[in-house]
């Protein structure tokens, strides 16, 4: 049995420049942050065919709906609709002095350049430089991708700075730092990932560049590693059903956190379409119960979702699944919301049984537990060191990471094995196994 599922990285048809040729400068036009003309026409026909998505978010946006994201939701509406009033009212929000979103404030910038007089224009570009300025020293990933917007929405107006600030950000910041932690196994925070990839497609169609390539492991496991990493059971919202990523501590689910989870999983889709785990997760979005109906989620569920998408059921894929990269593991008992589910990230340890969550608390001693086809013991154990093995896929945790250990099993020869980066040894056996398992650091 695979405890790992590996789909190959599906890069683009055209070569992507490297860091070594990238000069930086910009020279497609605008709009460039995610609204490519292609998938603009693709939005426009939604709107003439009326299908829920736009419905539903025309009904909020036309309907003086309270928005989250006010700004960003006029401005597609604009776009879609060809509603210059919508568009004044993005850029009047634009210039605010009390929105200081310099995400927003890039896409309105790129999306409504032509509805902007000259003044509003210079006050916006004025604007997003005094933000850039503010964000310079930021550390989390939401504040570099937005940077990288703005950089890429301002081109035409400061073309070399903004090729400096692009190349400060992709090469000082993203192949400096965040690739390199990556690639070390520390994964993207879950709540940042919608940034992240909405900042891969802005580079991707600006500059012809795919990130995914500066930490190509990492990004190779990353959708299948976010499917399985949410509980069984489905929250009902008030508008609509949400699957809950995974989460520490004792507060109840954030709806707003779930639907920009999802959010997320459509982007992943609508970057790389073709990849096999793509289409498990493109099974895994298309229930209608599941819609982003919400102020926040409407716009997301518009933009990013493609029904017409061919995906493969969710019920087909890995039960358990493994990424060394990480050291995330995640199994259940069935794909059906009422099964019992293990996930081990971020060197935490859930169980998800009976509706509950329970933190089996990794770091110390905890009894072996069974999930479907997975085991997972623990090292820290009093005997762990000598077990038996009664599923397909082993996990032996809170080992040393990347450390090498000498396992034997019945019957078999010595062999050694190494930990990965979470410090977990996987071992995988048979259908119907039931063998004494002896390990020990070398």
């Amino acid at each position: 049995m695979s405890t790992e599922v590996l789909a190959p990285l599906v890069f683009l048809a055209f070569a992507p420049q490297t860091a070594a040729d990238a000069d930086y400068h910009v020279y497609t036009d605008a709009p460039r942050i995610v609204l490519t003309r292609q998938r603009l026409r693709l939005l426009q026909r939604e709107r003439d065919r009326a299908t829920m998505r736009w419905q539903q978010f025309d009904a909020l946006v036309a309907g003086g709906a309270p928005m989250p994201e006010p700004g960003f939701a006029l401005a597609l509406y604009s776009q879609v609709s060809n509603n210059q009033a919508a568009g004044r009212k993005a850029v009047e929000w634009a210039l605010d002095p009390a929105h200081t979103d310099l995400r927003q404030l890039a896409i309105i910038f790129d999306w409504c350049a032509p509805l902007m007089t000259p003044a509003q224009s210079s006050r916006l570009v004025a604007k997003i430089e005094d933000a850039l300025k503010s964000l310079s020293g930021a550390d989390d990933f939401r504040g570099h991708a937005a940077q990288v917007l703005a950089a890429i929405a301002i081109a035409d107006r400061t073309s070399d700075h903004s090729a400096s600030l692009l190349r400060a950000q992709l090469e000082g910041w993203w192949q400096g730092q965040a690739a390199k932690q990556l690639e070390a196994g520390h994964a993207l925070p879950r709540d940042q990932i919608y940034w992240i990839y909405e900042m891969l497609h802005a580079v991707r169609d600006s500059l012809k560049i795919d990130l995914r390539e500066s930490a190509g492991s990492y990004f190779e496991s990353l959708p299948m590693d976010h499917l399985c990493g949410h509980y069984p059971a489905a929250f009902q919202g008030p508008e609509n059903d949400l699957r809950i990523p995974v989460y520490v501590g004792t507060n109840a689910p954030d709806p707003a956190v779930a639907a920009m989870s999802r959010a997320a999983e459509l982007e992943m889709v609508a970057y790389d379409p073709n990849a096999a785990d793509s289409q498990f997760l493109q099974g895994w979005l298309m229930q209608d119960r599941f819609e982003l109906r919400g102020a926040l989620g409407a716009p997301y569920e518009f933009l990013w979702a493609n029904p017409y998408q061919p995906g493969l059921s969710y019920f087909q894929a890995p039960l358990v699944f493994h990424d060394a990269q990480t050291g995330h593991i995640f199994a259940r008992a069935s794909w059906d919301e009422d099964a019992t589910w293990v996930g081990y990230f971020e060197g935490h340890l859930q169980m998800f049984k009976d509706g509950q969550i329970q933190t089996l608390r990794a770091g110390v001693a905890v009894q072996p537990v069974h999930v479907g086809d997975a085991l997972l013991v623990s090292a820290q154990t009093p005997g762990a060191a000598k077990f038996r093995a009664d599923r397909e896929a082993v996990f032996i945790m809170n080992l040393t990471p990347h450390a090498d250990y000498d396992i034997e099993v019945d019957d078999e020869e010595l062999w050694d094995g190494e930990a990965d980066t979470g410090g977990t040894v996987v071992l995988s056996f048979p259908e119907g196994i039931n063998a004494g398992v002896r390990i020990k650091l070398r």
